[in-house]
C-alpha cells in the first residue's frame, strides 16, 4: 500500500508546502496577467476594428488551437536561440500567460455577445459614448455571465502548472516526484498528498465563484 508514515514525515510535507507555493504563485501571476491581456483582446476582437481585429483573432485562433505544453518548449527552449533566456519560472509564467489569455479572450467575447445588442443601441440613444456604454452597462452584464466559465479555465490554469515539471520548475508535482523518487513506497501516500492539495486549490476558486455569483445576483 505504501509507507504514509514515512512519506508524511514533516520534511517531506515541508518540501511539498514549498512546491505549492511556486504553484500558487505562478498561478496567481499568470491569472492576473492573463485576464488583463484576455480581456484587451477580447474587447478589440468584438469590436471589429478594421484589419487590427482580424488580426487577434488570427493570433488568438493559432495559440488556442497549441498544446501549452508546446508553448512552454518554445519559451524556455526555444527562446534563448533568439537571445531570450528565461529560468524556468518566467518563462512558465510567460507561457501560461501567452496560452490563457487567449483561452480567456474568446470567453470574453463570448460573454459580450451574449447581452442583447439593443442595450448598446438604447445606451448610445441617451448619450453615452460607445465607450461608457461599454463600460458601465455591457461589461458588467458580460462579466457576471463570464464568471462561471472565467474561474473554470482559471481552475485549468492551475491544473496546468503540473506541465511545467517538463522544464524543471520546482513546482507541486516536481517536488511530489523528488521525493518518491528516493523511495517508491512513498509513491500512493504522495499522490494523495498532491491530490488533496490539488483539491484544496482548485476548490477555493470554485467557492470564489460562487461568492462572486451570489454577489452580484444580489
Amino acid at each position: 500500500m505504501g509507507d504514509f508514515a514515512g512519506a508524511y514525515q514533516w520534511v517531506n510535507i515541508r518540501y511539498l508546502l514549498q512546491g505549492l507555493w511556486v504553484t500558487v504563485a505562478l498561478s496567481a501571476v499568470s491569472i492576473v496577467f492573463s485576464f488583463i491581456i484576455g480581456s484587451v483582446l477580447g474587447l478589440l476582437r468584438y469590436m471589429k476594428i478594421p484589419f487590427l481585429s482580424k488580426i487577434v483573432g488570427f493570433v488568438i485562433d493559432i495559440i488556442r488551437n497549441l498544446p501549452l505544453l508546446l508553448i512552454l518548449f518554445f519559451t524556455y527552449f526555444g527562446l534563448p536561440s533568439l537571445g531570450i533566456r528565461l529560468d524556468a519560472l518566467p518563462a512558465a509564467m510567460v507561457a501560461m500567460t501567452v496560452f490563457e489569455s487567449m483561452m480567456l479572450a474568446e470567453i470574453i467575447r463570448g460573454g459580450i455577445q451574449a447581452v442583447d445588442p439593443g442595450q448598446m443601441e438604447a445606451d448610445r440613444s441617451n448619450g453615452l459614448s460607445y465607450g461608457q456604454a461599454m463600460y458601465h452597462i455591457i461589461l458588467p452584464q458580460a462579466f457576471k455571465k463570464m464568471i462561471p466559465a472565467i474561474v473554470s479555465q482559471l481552475i485549468s490554469l492551475v491544473k496546468d502548472t503540473s506541465l511545467a515539471t517538463i522544464i524543471v520548475l520546482p513546482e507541486l508535482m516536481y517536488h511530489g516526484q523528488v521525493i518518491y523518487g528516493q523511495n517508491t513506497n512513498y509513491m500512493v501516500p504522495i499522490f494523495i498528498a498532491l491530490t488533496v492539495l490539488y483539491f484544496i486549490v482548485c476548490f477555493s476558486l470554485s467557492l470564489i465563484s460562487r461568492y462572486l455569483d451570489r454577489r452580484l445576483a444580489a
